[in-house]
């Protein structure tokens, strides 16, 4: 089962203080700042996924790549762009077009050659065709296909189409790149049928979208119904879906791989779980900076915060986390700066119980990680984004020992190799 980490150019700076808060001042973001892939041995994904409107954007709208970003990963290619060639990490590198991006408009944002140009430019090892999403799923649509709506119809249709056309161009422009087909569809049935559409017009890896919103058991449902009509060299890739309890079961039903930012993004966008270990996760503890958070400088512009009371809490908040990893400040100490920190700063959610725990379970010390080791209770810390992207990378590497673990789960259970 192989995983795969969306990019979005993210990355960490290995000459960052964490003390003073400041990178050397000659760091070169370019050469110096770190992928995942280059930190960790081994990498904690067996792939990465590009999209297109991350690199290229939309009409209109810019991507995350700034203009000399592009060009050189144009110019240099994905393997080079990404240091692939200096490192023994062997990643399959994936396009995508990124359908989620124009999903709310009539027509996909780019051509079907845009889009091999784009993978073939580039030297992608594998490239996703050209969809258009449909928002909505309904099981109970397989026995009334009349209530269907056509504008679900439609996008299908359009999807289908544009795979097949996108395998045609692909093989009469000679690409190198392996490509990958888009079931698009409302039900188990519905996703059955274009993934055997698929099939007929040649495709041999078929990538299963729209299904990021779904529910576990619509899941289960749909690679049930598709499994009956899948052809035994067929494979399937789970766009943007990530549940690693259901792995072995994903794998039996024909599920080879899939693609997820969820365990990088956790980090700092969950409100719950911010920190992942093997068995559970943990609340990071919020410290934002007083020159450096956005809501923050809003609050003291506006006359409701004062900055040099901020700036005291702030550096006792710090005082007081960097005594209690040291054996030198007791846990509740620690939470009542914590707290009081959070207090002048209008949060109005209370964490103490959750905060207790991280900081009575200490979780970094028990962490083998190279990250966890280098800057200790600093990963736990919700604070700027070099703190926040070490700690997804962190959980990356968490990730994939849970989807080794619960893999060899099921072949001890089973009896079976996936």
């Amino acid at each position: 089962m192989r995983f795969y980490f969306p990019d979005s150019h993210d990355q960490i700076d290995p000459s960052f203080d964490f003390l003073s808060e400041k990178r050397s001042m000659h760091r070169v973001k370019q050469r110096d700042d770190k992928y995942a892939h280059e930190i960790f041995r081994p990498p904690p994904y067996s792939g990465l996924l590009v999209s297109k409107p991350i690199v290229d954007g939309l009409p209109g709208v810019s991507g995350k790549y700034t203009i000399a970003q592009r060009n050189r990963l144009y110019r240099e290619g994905v393997r080079r762009f990404f240091r692939l060639d200096q490192t023994d990490a062997n990643l399959d590198i994936m396009g995508d077009c990124g359908a989620f991006a124009y999903v709310r408009e009539t027509e996909p944002a780019y051509s079907v050659d845009e889009v091999i140009d784009f993978y073939e430019g580039c030297g992608f090892d594998s490239g996703v065709s050209v969809d258009h999403v449909i928002f909505g799923f309904d099981a109970e649509l397989d026995n009334s296909t009349s209530q269907v709506p056509i504008e679900w119809q439609e996008r299908q249709r359009l999807t289908l189409t544009l795979a097949e056309s996108f395998l045609d161009r692909r093989d009469k422009r000679q690409c190198s790149f392996e490509p990958l087909g888009v079931a698009q569809a409302w039900s188990p049935r519905s996703y059955a049928t274009a993934v055997q559409h698929l099939q007929e017009i040649g495709f041999k890896r078929i990538a299963m979208g729209g299904m990021v919103p779904l529910k576990t058991p619509e899941i289960q449902a749909t690679l049930r119904t598709t499994k009956e009509f899948l052809k035994k060299d067929t494979q399937l890739h789970l766009l943007g879906v990530t549940r690693t309890a259901y792995a072995h079961e994903f794998a039996q039903y024909g599920v080879t791989s899939f693609d997820s930012t969820s365990p990088f993004m956790q980090a700092f966008k969950d409100d719950r779980d911010n920190y992942y270990t093997l068995d559970r996760s943990y609340v990071a503890v919020r410290v934002p900076q007083v020159d450096g958070n956005t809501r923050l400088r809003r609050l003291i512009s506006a006359g409701k915060v004062d900055q040099q009371r901020a700036r005291r809490l702030e550096k006792a908040c710090l005082q007081k986390i960097r005594g209690l990893a040291d054996g030198n400040t007791e846990t509740t100490e620690t939470l009542d700066a914590i707290l009081q920190y959070s207090k002048l700063l209008g949060d109005k959610k209370d964490r103490t119980i959750q905060y207790s725990e991280t900081l009575d379970a200490r979780p970094w010390e028990e962490c083998a990680c190279v990250l966890c080791k280098n800057i200790g209770i600093d990963i736990i810390l919700f604070r700027g984004s070099e703190r926040n992207r070490r700690r997804g990378f962190h959980n990356l590497t968490v990730f994939a020992q849970r989807l080794e673990r619960d893999l060899v789960i099921s072949r001890l259970s089973n009896g079976k190799n996936i």
